[in-house]
């Protein structure tokens, strides 16, 4: 390489640093507040997950004391006066206090309470839905078959969270109103579901069989038979 050319790549190099230095000078703040950012958002997750986990345990420890109180009267008046933050937390509150006015003997005010948590715009589905199920259930010697199947039926939607725990109730309508064969069948397709818990598959079986049904599909005894 000639003295020129090193002389013109050692220029070169030394204007590259200098306008480094100079978009370092002018905008080198963004990089700067960047890394503040990223850093300061750690820091307030990290805070504000300390701060849920201390809720959280805060709030078990107070329905912990009032689920130790003597009498459910007193277990409900201890849960009324608990408070909770966030609508899941509030709706957990509210459902174990409900079942502390169910022990009690208060159902109709359990129901109103779980009715207001199903219709409540701000909760999760999935606890909307428990509410509304657990309410049908405190409701079942004031609706009639007709009102809790079409509830039922709302609740027993595909992929719903309760869906096979409402398909049994609807199963169990079917056997209040004499369908036994309809009823036997919906057992059926809940003990052969995908994802069937073993105390639900137990508990269906037990009634198909007390209902005089097969565990096995009609397609399925057939070939058995022809066996």
């Amino acid at each position: 390489m000639s003295d020129t050319d090193s002389f013109i790549e050692e220029v070169t190099e030394e204007v590259r640093r200098d306008r480094l230095f100079l978009m370092l000078r002018r905008y080198g703040w963004i990089g700067v507040a960047g890394v503040l950012l990223i850093v300061g958002g750690a820091t307030w997750r990290e805070i504000q997950r300390s701060a849920d986990q201390d809720a959280a345990q805060a709030l078990g420890d107070q329905m912990t004391a009032a689920l130790e109180q003597n009498s459910p009267e007193a277990r409900a008046a201890a849960l009324a006066e608990v408070q909770a933050t966030g609508p899941a937390a509030q709706a957990l509150l509210r459902m174990a206090e409900a079942g502390a006015l169910v022990e009690a003997g208060d159902k109709a005010a359990a129901a109103d309470m779980l009715k207001a948590l199903a219709s409540n715009g701000a909760l999760d589905q999935v606890y909307r839905d428990l509410a509304a199920f657990k309410a049908l259930g405190l409701q079942s010697d004031i609706l009639s078959v007709d009102e809790r199947r079409l509830a039922y039926e709302a609740l027993a939607r595909p992929g719903a969270p309760l869906y096979l725990l409402s398909q049994e109730q609807l199963a169990l309508l079917e056997i209040e109103t004499g369908d036994i064969d309809a009823a036997v069948a919906r057992l059926r397709e809940i003990s052969l579901s995908a994802g069937v818990s073993r105390d639900l598959q137990d508990r269906v079986r037990q009634v198909i069989v007390a209902l005089g049904g097969s565990l096995e599909s009609g397609s399925e005894a057939e070939v058995s038979q022809d066996g």
